[in-house]
């Protein structure tokens, strides 16, 4: 004979009657409307390495996915390569520690502000939903109120041991992307164009922490840097967007594969932009920022990712797109990597190079 409880709620019964602490957590579930036994289905167990982990790695956790910690590593690379360029020669590590830890602070900080603001859409976009704002894993004000904390903190650390050159362009990236992108995606398609300024400014901050600024005398390779950046972003996002428009469109924003249903004004801005980084690379050896080494090489990436960006124009299908996207994020290290190792020799002498690094405490030729 089957057990009382198969094929029934009698079992319900059994357990509110038996220990009171069951009866209570039953009655609450009733006066919320609740179904006590649909309550225990729906509410799967929270992993093993959720159980186990202590406070600290719980909060570690959270600020690394706060801070969007793989989007601020992109930040961090750029802002090492335009370190890396301007130096001549490197001054001290922990010069170089310095820039690199309040960058990516001020990066963690500004990601932090961006998911506050857009925590509602996060929860309609399936590849957001997880986040710890609309996953209910961290309340409003205490994400705000870290964001706000790491950005004073990288802010003040630029101020106080590199520069106020490189401070001031990292606080500004901030203010540009909270400020003016972040609201502007549900507006406008600009929005992508906003954002691209804001990823453009990274090396700007690296260049200005060792040269002191990137206004006047010999700055023009910074600027390089930035428009290379830039122009980078734009097929690097156009292909994200495609692929995740139906995402984009649940959230409202606005993005411009959802105006361009076929994608012909889509890729045709992605091969516009992948076309412009061909006589960008060469621009760099003309410059005297690198060798020929580098104008052959970035030719031939350039080439590379341009023919994926042609190929999806002819099949837009999520392949090629996803193609395209894995296209840019192998594109730009091997560029950034190519260009530190081929750039061209100091063209003063070694005494006169030093004395443009920034004099600070943390300072010294290695």
């Amino acid at each position: 004979m089957s057990p009382p409880w198969v094929g029934s709620r009698r079992w319900l019964t059994l357990l509110t009657a038996r220990p009171p602490v069951i009866l209570p957590w039953a009655s609450a579930c009733r006066r919320r409307g609740v179904d006590p036994i649909a309550s225990t289905i729906r509410r799967p167990s929270p992993p093993r390495s959720a159980m186990t982990a202590s406070p600290l790695q719980r909060w570690i956790g959270l600020s690394l996915e706060l801070g969007k910690a793989r989007l601020s590593a992109l930040v961090v690379v750029t802002t090492l390569a335009g370190y890396l360029m301007a130096a001549r020669p490197l001054p001290g590590w922990g010069h170089l520690l310095a820039t690199l830890l309040g960058t990516a602070l001020c990066a963690f900080g500004a990601n932090g502000f961006n998911q506050v603001l857009e925590r509602d859409r996060d929860a309609l976009m399936v590849r957001t939903r997880e986040r710890p704002l609309p996953a209910g894993r961290v309340g409003v004000r205490a994400a705000a109120v870290w964001s706000g904390a790491v950005v004073l903190a990288g802010a003040g650390l630029l101020l106080a041991l590199v520069n106020a050159a490189a401070a001031a362009l990292a606080l500004g990236t901030v203010l540009l992307y909270v400020l003016v992108y972040t609201p502007l995606k549900p507006r406008s398609t600009l929005n992508t164009l906003a954002g691209a300024i804001c990823g453009a400014i990274p090396p700007l901050i690296g260049w200005s922490a060792v040269t002191g600024g990137v206004f006047g005398g010999d700055q023009g390779g910074g600027w390089w840097l930035a428009l290379l950046l830039f122009v980078w972003q734009v097929p690097h996002f156009l292909s994200l967007a495609w692929l995740y428009r139906d995402d984009y469109r649940r959230a409202g924003f606005k993005m411009l594969p959802l105006q361009d249903p076929r994608g012909d004004r889509t890729f045709r801005f992605l091969m516009l932009y992948a076309w412009v980084l061909l006589p960008l690379g060469l621009l760099a050896t003309f410059m005297g920022l690198t060798g020929a080494v580098f104008a052959v090489g970035s030719l031939l990436l350039g080439g590379a990712w341009l023919w994926l960006g042609v190929r999806c124009y002819r099949d837009r299908s999520s392949l090629n797109a996803r193609r395209v996207f894995l296209g840019s994020v192998v594109y730009l290290p091997l560029v950034l990597g190519l260009m530190v190792a081929d750039r061209a020799p100091p063209r003063a002498e070694p005494a006169e190079a030093a004395a443009v690094a920034v004099d600070t405490p943390l300072s010294g030729s290695v």
